[in-house]
């Protein structure tokens, strides 16, 4: 008996082909969004610093007072 196989069009993707491009795409979204939430919560840092900035001034002198004495 003889084994029939189905003809591609040039244009056709197999299921691994298609599977792994769209994991590719994933990837490269995901990091991007990984750079934005890393840069959002470095901005968050900076605004909190900027603004507690003289409670978090006393609270360090005040340590290292105590730490001193």
């Amino acid at each position: 008996m003889r084994e029939i196989r189905k003809v591609r069009k040039p244009g056709d993707k197999s299921k691994k082909v298609k599977k792994q491009e769209k994991k590719a795409v994933m990837w490269r979204s995901r990091s991007g969004m990984e750079m934005v939430q890393v840069a959002i919560l470095i901005a968050l840092a900076v605004a909190l610093g900027i603004i507690f900035r003289t409670e978090i001034t006393q609270f360090v002198n005040n340590t290292f007072k105590l730490l001193n004495s």
